[in-house]
């Protein structure tokens, strides 16, 4: 299990940063392009900061195609819009390649299938094997849109769904355990004492993946934790 934990959550965005950079230098040295997909939430969106203010000449930006890993049902320019975030943190304030951001303004059932059909050409019909996702998690355990006992977490065959979330009232577009388990690289990204409990069912408890979503995500070689102190502090081993 590799779970690095950090003094604070500047450090922790800090470290993320220099992971995908790291990251993406590999991936285009290797195969022409950098695949990544991004997540929402206050610790991915200091990651970004510091990408574009630290970072900007380091990464081949046309060479990287963004992706997400979850979108809310919204416009985008919606102030909920993870791709809105994304666009004003980072992608806006670098030369980055092609974005193919999921389409929350559409039906939710309609923006599934498209961001699907999106990955399969963009793979070829292959594994759509990213190069990195990076993840956060929620107090209640969920990853992406994968929330508790949702519609979601039981499908093997779809790289993509609308998922409704009854406690949220809502209806939430996300990648599927099946494609997050065939990335190159998985990141997540966890900060403050609110995700410390879930953090210690995730990484150490023996719960139902269905209570703690989190838990479904097993890539080769397992994910990367990167944590700040906060977040750790229920570990009972701690990196």
């Amino acid at each position: 299990m590799n779970v690095q934990v950090f003094e604070s959550p500047e450090r922790l965005a800090e470290a993320a940063a220099r992971a995908l950079v790291e990251a993406a230098s590999e991936a285009i040295a290797e195969r022409g392009r950098f695949a990544v997909a991004l997540a929402g939430g206050s610790t991915p969106k200091a990651t970004y900061e510091v990408l574009a203010r630290d970072h900007a000449q380091r990464v081949d930006w046309p060479n990287v195609h963004v992706f997400f890993g979850d979108e809310r049902t919204v416009p985008p320019d919606h102030e909920d819009s993870n791709y809105r975030m994304a666009r004003e943190a980072l992608l806006d304030r670098v030369p980055v390649g092609p974005i193919h951001r999921m389409q929350g303004e559409l039906p939710p059932e309609e923006a599934a299938a498209a961001y699907e059909d999106e990955l399969n050409e963009f793979f070829g019909g292959e594994p759509p094997a990213l190069d990195l996702v990076m993840l956060g998690i929620g107090g209640d355990g969920h990853t992406a849109s994968l929330f508790p006992e949702t519609p979601a977490l039981e499908v093997t065959d779809r790289l993509v769904v609308a998922n409704p979330v009854p406690k949220l009232e809502t209806t939430r577009l996300t990648l599927t355990a099946p494609v997050l388990n065939v990335a190159r690289r998985v990141v997540f990204l966890v900060a403050g004492e609110g995700k410390s409990e879930a953090l210690a069912q995730i990484l150490e408890g023996d719960a139902d993946p269905r209570a703690y979503p989190a838990k479904l995500v097993r890539p080769p070689g397992g994910p990367i934790w990167m944590v700040d102190r906060d977040a750790a502090r229920s570990l009972e081993h701690p990196a």
